[in-house]
């Protein structure tokens, strides 16, 4: 053997030495830390398909759809277990509305159309003027506005109950106004619900919940009068990663 293998032999030795002494104890560290654990318990999460969309926080708790009872265009009963296992966006309209109702469901028209291979994306729309929007009525206008989604559902019900839902389940801001067109004053914001019934939403650049969705700028608009920017892409990305989870 010549003298210049046994160089290279010394210098591959060197450097296992050299590599047990830096980085096994830096190694066993991390495992006595749990490092690794949460590492492992991390892909874990990546491996379930676990997003980075936040949960709102209600009492400490991750906020929940309550329970609801209304009848659809079709007239049949539908509950906010009809929903589960489904990722779906609420919003809270009437069908006479002459300002936003429009905007809002030609933008929910168009996220229903680039979700329309996916079974288990719906959209829950309630009638904040049930007395007027029956079943029949809301159904003429489902066809009028291209609506094809099966698990898009127009409802209608006690009135009480619908207003109820929509400033404390959701507080989505409803209420009768003789002063404003229409005389009903209501959000133009969508909340977005995932699969086992939890109100979620991206973060803001401080990293607090976004919590709704603006529902009044379409994507071709980009941004409204004031340079607000629309959010139905961000909707439609959020939406995504939900049907991921």
């Amino acid at each position: 053997m010549s003298k210049k293998t046994n160089y290279s032999y010394v210098s591959i030795a060197f450097i296992i030495l050299v590599f047990g002494i830096i980085f096994i104890p830096k190694i066993i560290n991390r495992v006595s830390d749990g490092d690794i654990t949460r590492e492992e318990s991390r892909s874990e999460d990546v491996a379930k398909g676990a997003s980075d969309l936040a949960y709102i926080p209600l009492d400490g708790k991750k906020r929940k759809v309550p329970s609801f009872s209304f009848t659809d265009q079709n007239g049949e009963t539908i509950t906010d277990e009809d929903y589960l296992g489904k990722v779906y966006v609420v919003e809270f309209f009437f069908t006479s509305c002459p300002t936003i109702c429009p905007i809002m469901n030609r933008n929910l028209v168009d996220v229903q159309n680039h979700f329309e291979e996916f079974e288990n994306f719906g959209v829950a729309s309630f009638s904040i003027t049930p007395d007027i929007d029956t079943p029949e009525v809301l159904k003429a206008y489902a066809e009028a506005y291209g609506i094809t989604n099966p698990n898009w559902h127009l409802m209608t019900g006690d009135e009480t109950a619908i207003y109820k839902l929509a400033n404390e389940g959701f507080n989505l801001y409803t209420a009768k106004d003789d002063t404003v067109e229409g005389g009903f004053e209501h959000s133009g914001n969508f909340a977005l619900i995932d699969k086992e019934g939890f109100i979620r939403s991206r973060r803001d650049d401080f990293g607090n919940p976004l919590i709704f969705y603006n529902g009044l700028i379409s994507e071709a608009e980009g941004q409204d009068e004031d340079g607000i920017p629309q959010e139905i892409t961000i909707l439609k990305e959020d939406i995504a990663k939900l049907l991921k989870e």
